[in-house]
């Protein structure tokens, strides 16, 4: 009996203790655009999360329809079919997180009315956030045959963050904006323009 009692000990028992953890780091997901620590750690506190599943993204195929548009000078941004980059549940279940890919005309500035719901920060051409939705537009310019074209990079946060929580939309546009850099280093984007660190708030509602 002693000995079962070592073996079992020693094997973990019911196998509990070997037991590998769900779902991807923060690192993983997405192609490693939250590979860095800080931005790791934003996308912890933005999901209240550790662990993630990402079977939803589809970060090749959206960069291919960016890379498509640049390509094809007749490409109409007044009609881009945005493209799911990422999509992220928390491992253990919970509201999800996801940013989409598009092509754009230029940053088309804030309606008064917008302008008072949301925080704008300096970032690409326009980037601006409320506690549940993100956006950025940054200029691509790519090397000829290819045209210039803007991409924008939307980011839908978890639902239920209250509106009045400044730092969930300071999350987001860091969020964002580290998919925004992977996909211009991807794409081979010359003069982006997006901050090299975590974009600044310029303009609260309240302001």
């Amino acid at each position: 009996m002693a000995v079962a009692a070592l073996l079992t000990s020693c094997s973990g028992g019911d196998g509990e203790g070997t037991k590998a953890p769900e779902g991807l780091a923060a690192a993983e997901v997405c192609g490693g655009f939250a590979k860095d620590a800080s931005t790791a750690a934003v996308l912890k506190a933005a999901m209240g999360s550790e662990r993630f599943d990402d079977d939803l993204s589809n970060p090749d195929k959206a960069l291919d329809r960016l890379r498509d548009a640049a390509r094809d000078p007749q490409s109409d941004p007044q009609r881009p079919q945005t493209l799911k980059y990422c999509y992220l549940l928390p491992a253990g279940g919970g509201e999800s997180l996801y940013i989409q890919l598009g092509t754009a005309q230029g940053a088309p500035g804030l309606s008064p009315g917008l302008a008072s719901r949301v925080t704008s920060y300096t970032t690409g051409l326009q980037a601006f956030s409320s506690s549940g939705l993100g956006r950025i537009y940054f200029s691509c310019r790519l090397k000829a045959p290819a045209h210039d074209i803007v991409v924008e990079t939307v980011i839908w946060g978890p639902a239920g963050v209250p509106e009045t929580d400044l730092e969930q939309r300071t999350r987001l546009i860091t969020l964002a904006n580290a998919a925004a850099h992977q996909v211009s280093a991807e794409l081979g984007c010359e003069k982006d323009g997006l901050a090299t660190s975590v974009p600044s708030p310029t303009a609260h509602p309240s302001s």
